[in-house]
């Protein structure tokens, strides 16, 4: 075998799992969602900076807050999804370098004391987590319904009215419904993406 990882996790993570659009009204708990994270955060970071923020939404209330500013075709899947996240990046991700990256103290001050540098960095970086955190869910049984149809501008202002936060995507997260799934989509080969120099 060329992989290591078990076939059937393989599937679990990638073969089999799909985009979640309806959702039963199975709850997602606390500890499921950090267990999810407590996996996902060992992902790689460019200097460990680790920019992602997690926003769960589980009231009706907060649910409320955010539904004005999806795009229409995914208010009602966010409205019923047993838990929806907001995934962000923090722009003062550099804050918390020293902590993080013991070995180079001088990363905050040497490569992030401009703003503009931490947006492309934690935007970038706060991504691959995000990713990663999307796999994670699926390594928790569950499926996710990341989604990008909606206003970042007004997400930002209901959520995150400082303005050091900004939104990546939102993700609906549950036990699949009832045609949770359209049939896969094409991929591209391996021909058309790899080439070897």
């Amino acid at each position: 075998m060329a992989l290591v990882l078990d076939p059937a996790a393989q599937d679990l993570l990638f073969r089999e799992a799909h985009t979640a659009n309806t959702f039963t009204e199975e709850p997602v708990s606390e500890e499921q969602v950090q267990a999810i994270y407590d996996l996902v955060k060992y992902g790689p970071t460019a200097f460990n900076q680790s920019p992602l923020r997690v926003t769960l939404l589980r009231s009706p209330e907060a649910r409320q807050r955010l539904i004005p500013h999806m795009a229409e075709t995914n208010r009602p899947k966010t409205s019923t999804a047993p838990l929806t996240a907001v995934l962000s990046y923090h722009v003062d991700f550099h804050e918390r370098l020293p902590e993080l990256a013991p070995h180079a103290p001088h990363l905050k001050d040497a490569f992030f004391s401009e703003e503009p540098v931490r947006e492309a960095a934690g935007s970038f970086n706060a991504t691959l987590q995000a990713g990663y955190f999307l796999l994670g869910i699926r390594a928790a049984g569950l499926a996710a319904g990341p989604m990008t149809g909606f206003d970042p501008e007004g997400v930002n202002k209901e959520f995150f009215g400082d303005g050091r936060q900004r939104v990546l995507m939102v993700v609906n997260i549950g036990k699949p419904g009832a045609d949770a799934f359209r049939p896969r989509a094409p991929r591209l080969a391996y021909k058309d993406v790899v080439t070897t120099l």
